[in-house]
């Protein structure tokens, strides 16, 4: 999906704890061909991981109450025309995010297999093109 992205795309991920959000991530980096190693910012609050022509900016907002100081640099990162923007546990966050943010819900099921569901604007229907 990531090698779809043109730069602007906002995603909010979806799931319980250990439900693959950090996976999708990294399906993202390698789709960048970012050569960063990809780990959860649970600690960090945001990660960034630079590729050969986009930026993917990864936010975990998890262990805060309010997002702080941390909404500031997440509202200009959603408008960089050169970036990705993944938002984990953005429920702090709603208010920031553009009304075009593609949400990625990540159901697991019994057989450790992972669904997903995404909810989407048209005009990132290119991400899609030839998916079924």
């Amino acid at each position: 999906m990531a090698q779809a992205c043109r730069g602007g795309e906002v995603f909010e991920l979806v799931s319980d704890l250990g439900g693959g959000k950090t996976a999708f991530v990294r399906g993202m980096a390698e789709g960048i061909s970012t050569n960063d190693e990809v780990s959860s910012p649970s600690f960090t609050i945001n990660n960034t991981y630079i590729g050969s022509t986009l930026t993917l900016e990864h936010f975990d907002f998890y262990r805060l109450s309010e997002a702080g100081v941390v909404a500031s640099e997440l509202q200009e990162d959603i408008y960089s025309p050169n970036t990705i923007v993944v938002v984990e546990w953005g429920d702090i966050v709603h208010d920031i995010l553009p009304p075009t943010t593609i949400r990625v819900r990540i159901t697991p099921n019994e057989a450790d297999e992972r669904y997903f569901t995404f909810t989407y604007s048209p005009n990132f229907e290119y991400l899609f093109e030839g998916v079924v």
